[in-house]
């Protein structure tokens, strides 16, 4: 007589209905009490007992026994739905693409307890034909992410993206600055258009796009306070954003510039033409006080400016394809590096942490010469005889 099974190994049987082997394991309780009972089947008894085994050492390991037929795929819609709460929706939907097009692909039908840090190499391999660096950095982040989410609900012992690293991609596109010649043509090319002040501020400033969308005239004062002690002058407060909840990138990116005096001008023009275009739009205008905004004073959408900003760089003789508005901020990190302006005082107009990003991504020097070594040597040991 065959002896009884001990407790919490499990059991099998023979299933005459499906004629296989099925072996059955009692792996917890639900929130209501009930049992988890887990099953899996085999042609043969043996590749049952195979089964059970696995089954019992995922429980000894503390895996869920949710995790065993889940996918990559499954991983990523989870993350897509729960794991994003409060992000921007652009956030959320850029995630989503991403996940749809490039991962899902690739990796979605793998189960996620048999994915190896080997299946991440081949397929990031495969995606750098096609993908810039820049890219696959944000693949790996939202597949990582993903599976941290499944190792915190016990779907899998460990995150084998952690093992793999970025590989080079192809090269993306290098952003460029004005030299002083094409921005005073830029400027000009302007004057006569609608965009003359957001590319005056943009260019003078180092104001990001992002936060001159979200500008309002609140936060623009014009005319300052010169009879104060000291005098106040004209200001442009960069406060808001168009990023979720209106924050700036950072605490730092929070800061009040003086305008130039070729921005003020160029604000009062534009601020007179807002109202002519007010008034044309009667009741469908949208009170935003948005200094930049729509002929009906809505937001204005990324698309329309780059549009907007590549007829005025055809104008001014440059090759608009090549030019966006942002390349406007890289325009003025170089055209200060240019004219002698330190680098920490740079990254404190633009409202950067430090200096690195401000060096190393910003500044197109338009002259590279580094010239304080010589002077100080002239200086020091006077001219040659």
């Amino acid at each position: 007589m065959p002896t009884r099974r001990s407790r919490g190994e499990g059991g099998l049987h023979f299933s005459e209905s499906r004629q296989r082997w099925v072996a059955t394991a009692h792996v917890g309780f639900k929130p209501d009490g009930k049992r988890i009972v887990k099953r899996a089947s085999g042609v043969t008894k043996t590749e049952a007992k195979t089964r059970l085994r696995e089954i019992l050492r995922d429980m000894d390991d503390g895996l869920g026994v949710q995790g065993h037929q889940f996918t990559v795929e499954d991983a990523l819609r989870d993350w897509l739905a729960y794991g994003l709460s409060g992000r921007d929706p652009k956030t959320v939907e850029a995630s989503r693409i991403l996940s749809e097009r490039r991962i899902i692909p690739g990796l979605g039908r793998r189960r996620l307890r048999e994915l190896t840090a080997d299946d991440v190499d081949v397929w990031l391999a495969k995606e750098a034909q096609t993908a810039s660096t820049s890219t696959l950095s944000k693949l790996l982040s939202i597949l990582r992410r993903s599976i941290d989410r499944q190792m915190a609900r016990d779907r899998v012992k460990r995150n084998v993206v952690l093992l793999c690293q970025v590989p080079s991609g192809r090269p993306g596109r290098a952003s460029k600055a004005l030299t002083l010649e094409q921005a005073k043509a830029l400027l000009s090319a302007a004057e006569s258009t609608e965009m003359n002040a957001y590319i005056s501020v943009s260019l003078l400033t180092g104001a990001r796009t992002e936060e001159l969308r979200a500008l309002t005239w609140a936060h623009v004062d014009l005319d300052g306070s010169p009879s104060q002690t000291p005098p106040v002058p004209p200001t442009l407060q960069l406060w808001r954003s168009v990023r979720a909840h209106g924050d700036t990138k950072t605490k730092l990116s929070r800061r009040t510039l003086r305008l130039p005096s070729r921005c003020v001008e160029a604000l009062r023009s534009h601020k007179l033409a807002q109202l002519h275009q007010r008034e044309a739009a009667g009741d469908s205008w949208t009170d935003r006080d948005l200094v930049f905004c729509t002929r009906t004073g809505g937001a204005l959408d990324p698309a329309n400016v780059r549009r907007a900003f590549r007829a005025v760089a055809q104008r001014a003789g440059l090759e608009a394809a090549d030019w966006t508005p942002r390349e406007l901020r890289h325009s003025f990190v170089s055209l200060l590096s240019d004219a002698g302006v330190s680098i920490e005082e740079i990254a404190r107009l633009v409202g950067h942490r430090g200096t690195v990003v401000t060096e190393a991504v910003y500044r197109k020097q338009l002259r590279p010469v580094i010239t304080e070594g010589a002077e100080a040597m002239d200086r020091i040991f006077g001219p040659e005889p």
